[in-house]
């Protein structure tokens, strides 16, 4: 893909939303942590339903560790793979108290080292808490990538490296978020939502989803014998008269 085909994508993606944000609800830094790390494998609804009720019992990684384990798995039972995650959370809270004072670090080194935090989840919190430029791919960013021609890859990384390469920059800070979005809502995984997709013209992918057939035509329509109301030369104007 050509860098103005890349330019107008990621411009009518900013036209249609100036300032995307991520669909999990969180009020600090560490809650944002916590509930990107649950995001692994489960849908954000899951987690949303999950933290309204563990946030406002535990949202400190002193709390959480008050709760423990058990405690933990009663609020996220919604979110696959909760019994994992209940035991990275305990380590996580545990390992930002011992060596960060409880406070989320802003190096990605730190972060990939906490229990249950992955590149992905890195990228993320360093992208929304401390501002770097990181574009974490997930499995809708993925499949956009590819799909479009934006960044061709076989591996989340390598689909992660192109776009950091190919992107422009005024759009670097924001992709993740634009290119998720239109993942989940419009290229979704098995009938991508081609007709009404804003990048369609610049997307590459060759089977795109065709247009519903119309069943009958919207244009007015006189049957043989039919009497219309209104004068001939409106009637004309509106090319319901036969001209002879």
């Amino acid at each position: 893909m050509h860098l103005a085909t890349r330019r107008a994508l990621f411009k009518r993606l900013q036209a249609a939303n100036p300032e995307p944000e991520t669909e999990l609800l969180y009020t600090t830094p560490f809650e944002l942590l916590v509930a990107v790390m649950l995001s692994a494998h489960t849908t954000d609804k899951s987690v949303n339903a999950a933290t309204r009720k563990l946030f406002p019992a535990a949202n400190t990684p002193q709390a959480l560790l008050r709760l423990g384990e058990e405690g933990i798995k009663s609020y996220i039972k919604t979110v696959g793979l909760y019994n994992a995650k209940a035991r990275n959370l305990v380590g996580l809270c545990q390992q930002l108290i011992d060596q960060h004072g409880g406070e989320v670090p802003a190096n990605r080194e730190a972060l990939e080292e906490l229990p249950g935090v992955g590149r992905k989840t890195a990228s993320v919190v360093l992208n929304m808490v401390f501002g770097h430029v990181e574009i974490a791919v997930d499995t809708h960013i993925f499949r956009v990538a590819n799909r479009t021609g934006l960044a061709p890859g076989k591996t989340p990384r390598a689909v992660e490296d192109a776009l950091m390469e190919n992107t422009p920059d005024e759009f670097k800070k924001n992709a993740h978020h634009w290119l998720l979005l239109h993942g989940r809502y419009v290229c979704t995984a098995r009938v991508p939502a081609c007709p009404k997709c804003i990048i369609k013209d610049l997307c590459e992918y060759p089977d795109k989803t065709p247009a519903p057939a119309l069943k009958k035509s919207d244009a007015p329509i006189v049957h043989k014998g039919a009497t219309i109301k209104g004068s001939t030369k409106k009637k004309r104007r509106r090319g319901l008269v036969r001209l002879k």
